[in-house]
C-alpha cells in the first residue's frame, strides 16, 4: 500500500530480495527499498506467493540487512516520463538523464511494459526504407514497421553499421519526420562514446533518443533498458505520429542478464541455461513494433545480437529468427577480407522485402536484379569450392566469368564507405554493371524486356 512502509526482509541474494508477504501487492509493481541509512533503491515485484513477495532491485543490494531494511509498495508499475523533450537526450537504462541536463518537463508517464496491440489494429508493413547501404537496400530491403535484426559476431563491425543506418535511414518520396531511438545494453564505454560522437558529428543527435546501460551497470538494469526505449518509441510513434527506427544492441547481453536473474531466482533452466520463457520474453520486446490503424506513425526495429562463437543455431539468434521478419548476417570471412559492411548475402533474408519494392516504391527491376544477384553469387560459392580442389586453370570459361562476377560483387556491390549514402537507383545500377560479367543467357531470373531496358 502506498505511503506505508514495511519491514521484514527474509533474504537478499544478488539483485533479488524476498519480503514477507503483504496484502494488495500486484505483479510488476514498483517497490521503494531503503537501507538503514535511508538510501533509496527502486525495484519491481517479479513473483508473489501466499507467504512471500520476490523483488528485483535495480542496482546494488550492498548494505541491505534483514532487520533494518524497509520497503514501500508504490501501487504503480515502473514508468517512464515522456514528452517532446525526449529527442536529443541521453538516459541511463532506467530512463534517468545522464547527459548533464535536468529531467524532461512533462506530466505524462507511461508503463515501461507497454500495452498489447490488438492484432486487428495492425497495418501490414509496406513502405520501403532507404538505408543507403547496397547490401541491405538491394537484397534485404527494410520496410517501415518491420523487425529486421543484425546477426553479428564478436569484433565484427555491427556498431559501425548500426550508426550508418541511423545516420542515413530515410523514407522515399516523403517528408515525414524520421527519428531514432537507441538502446545500448551492457555496452562498453568506448562503444557508448562512439555512438554519441557519431551522432553529434553528423548532426542527427537532435533526432535521437539514447538509452545506455553500460557494462559496469547492474545486470538487472539491462532488463529494463529496451523496455524504456520502446516506451519512448511508442509515445513518439503512436501519440506524436513520427516514424521511429529503434536500434537495440546487444541483445545477447540482455539475454545473459535474463539468464543471470533466472538462475538467482532458482528457476529451472532451458537450453544452455537460459530460462524457458526466453522466447516469450524476446517476443514481448520484438512485437512492440509495427504500424497501427488511426496513427500515422510507425516503429521499425533493428535489434543487434552478437552470436556466441559465430553460432547461428545458438538459442538467442535461433529464437530471434523465429520472431522477427528475417535477418542481416555479418560474415567473419568477408570481414577478414577487409570488406565493409561484411554482409553475408546468402545467409541474410528479409521476409517483407517483396511487399516494399517494385514500381512506385523502388524500381520495376528491383526484385529481378536482387533474385539474379542471389542466384549468381550462390553459384560463385560452388565454383570457388570446385576451384579449390582442381585449380582455377581447369575451370571452363563460364565458371571463370562467375569468379570474376563474384569478385566484383564483393568489391563493388557489398563494399562501400562508412559515410557513403547510395540511393536505390545507384545500388541497382551497380548490380546491373557487375552482371555484365555474365552472358545474357545466364540471366535466367530477369525478364528479357528488363534486360533490354537496363543492361548497357
Amino acid at each position: 500500500m502506498k505511503g506505508v512502509e514495511y519491514r521484514g526482509v527474509t533474504s537478499v541474494d544478488g539483485p533479488i530480495i524476498v519480503l514477507k508477504s503483504t496484502e494488495n501487492v500486484f505483479y510488476n509493481e514498483t517497490v521503494c527499498v531503503r537501507d538503514r541509512n535511508g538510501v533509496k533503491r527502486t525495484g519491481k515485484v517479479v513473483d508473489i506467493s501466499q507467504s512471500a513477495v520476490v523483488v528485483q532491485v535495480f542496482g546494488s543490494t550492498t548494505g541491505l540487512d534483514l532487520d533494518e531494511t524497509s520497503f514501500e509498495f508504490l501501487d504503480e508499475p515502473l514508468e517512464l516520463r515522456v514528452g517532446e523533450g525526449l529527442l536529443g537526450r541521453v538516459f541511463n537504462g532506467l530512463g534517468e538523464p545522464i547527459d548533464g541536463y535536468p529531467p524532461i518537463v512533462s506530466s505524462q508517464k507511461r508503463n515501461v511494459n507497454g500495452n498489447p496491440i490488438n492484432p486487428y489494429a495492425r497495418v501490414y508493413p509496406r513502405d520501403f526504407i532507404q538505408t543507403g547501404i547496397s547490401a541491405i537496400d538491394g537484397m534485404n530491403s527494410l520496410v517501415r514497421g518491420q523487425k529486421l535484426p543484425i546477426f553479428s559476431g564478436n569484433g565484427l563491425s555491427h556498431n559501425k553499421l548500426a550508426a550508418q543506418i541511423i545516420r542515413q535511414a530515410k523514407l522515399r518520396n516523403s517528408d515525414e519526420k524520421f527519428v531514432m531511438v537507441f538502446a545500448g545494453m551492457g555496452i562498453k564505454y568506448d562503444v557508448a562514446k562512439f555512438f554519441v560522437d557519431t551522432f553529434e558529428e553528423s548532426g542527427v543527435l537532435a533526432n535521437v533518443v539514447m538509452f545506455q546501460s553500460l557494462a559496469d551497470a547492474p545486470s538487472i538494469e539491462r532488463i529494463i533498458t529496451p523496455r524504456c526505449a520502446l516506451t519512448a518509441a511508442e509515445y513518439l510513434a503512436f501519440e506524436k505520429g513520427m516514424h521511429v527506427l529503434v536500434v537495440m544492441t546487444d541483445m545477447t547481453n540482455y539475454c545473459e542478464a535474463l539468464r543471470e536473474i533466472s538462475t538467482t531466482r532458482g528457476e529451472v533452466p532451458g537450453r544452455k541455461g537460459y530460462p524457458g520463457y526466453l522466447y516469450s520474453d524476446l517476443a514481448e520486446l520484438y512485437e512492440r513494433a509495427g504500424k497501427i490503424k488511426g496513427s500515422s506513425g510507425s516503429i521499425t526495429q533493428i535489434p543487434i545480437l552478437s552470436m556466441p562463437n559465430d553460432d547461428i543455431s545458438h538459442p538467442i539468434p535461433d529464437l530471434t529468427g523465429y520472431i522477427t521478419e528475417g535477418q542481416i548476417v555479418l560474415g567473419r570471412e568477408l570481414f577478414q577480407k577487409g570488406i565493409y559492411p561484411p554482409v553475408a548475402a546468402l545467409s541474410s533474408l528479409s521476409r517483407l522485402m517483396k511487399d516494399g519494392i517494385g514500381p512506385e516504391m523502388t524500381r520495376e527491376d528491383h526484385a529481378a536484379v536482387s533474385s539474379q544477384l542471389f542466384a549468381s553469387y550462390s553459384k560463385v560459392k560452388t565454383i570457388r569450392n570446385l576451384a579449390a580442389i582442381i585449380g582455377e586453370e581447369e575451370l571452363g570459361e563460364i565458371d571463370r566469368q562467375y569468379l570474376r562476377f563474384g569478385e566484383r560483387f564483393e568489391e563493388e556491390f557489398l563494399t562501400q564507405g562508412e559515410f557513403e549514402d547510395r540511393s536505390i537507383e545507384d545500388t541497382l545500377n551497380i548490380g546491373w554493371t557487375i552482371l555484365q560479367e555474365l552472358p545474357v543467357e545466364e540471366l535466367t531470373r530477369i525478364k528479357p524486356e528488363l534486360i533490354e531496358k537496363y543492361r548497357k
